[in-house]
């Protein structure tokens, strides 16, 4: 084999593994995605750059204050950037002042959320103005701009299967005045 044939060979192998590498990387352990809209402000803002974990909820269950990525299911290649508030097995209640109640599986009574996330006091409880109990493999989850989202009050995102959510927002990356892991309290 000639010398210049081997060297294609080898770039052409060489260029197919990190293909094959990439691929196995957006697909199943972390991918860029943009931040589009203002549900989520102050926590982030329209255009920021954020790596989605992908894996983490392989192995582990999401938790309370996560912010997730989860495909909207009326609408194809559309995503959403949302906090989980409440948990599998949980009833959740917006009352009229604006407050979060949670019920945990079994519970007797309602207990006020305590956090800090939301931009505002809740104006429009929507479907949460009675309770909402989640399955087993439910989530509900919130924008942080509280009054500029559409997240699980209203029908069209309702409860959150398991199966819809991407991973976690993980790390932002753009702007870089803001880069950093993403955590809650």
């Amino acid at each position: 084999m000639k010398p210049w044939m081997k060297e294609l060979l080898k770039t052409g192998l060489y260029l197919l593994i990190v293909l094959c590498v990439t691929f196995l990387i957006i697909e199943f352990v972390g991918q860029r995605t943009k931040v589009k809209g203002d549900s989520m402000n102050p926590t982030l803002s329209h255009g920021d750059n954020l790596i989605v974990d992908k894996i983490t909820y392989r192995f582990s269950d999401p938790e309370r204050f996560d912010i997730i990525v989860l495909e909207y299911k009326w609408k194809k290649d559309t995503y959403y950037i949302k906090r989980i508030i409440g948990l599998p097995g949980e009833t959740v209640y917006i009352d009229e002042d604006g407050k979060i109640f949670i019920k945990g599986a079994g519970e007797e009574e309602f207990e006020l959320l305590t956090e800090s996330y939301g931009k505002e006091v809740i104006r429009a409880a929507g479907r949460a103005s009675q309770p909402v109990t989640l399955g087993e493999d439910e989530y509900f989850v919130l924008g942080d701009n509280r009054n500029d989202s559409t997240d699980s009050r209203s029908a069209s995102v309702g409860n959150v299967h398991i199966d819809q959510i991407v991973g976690r927002a993980w790390l932002r990356i753009w702007p870089f005045s803001k880069i950093g892991f993403m955590k809650h309290q």
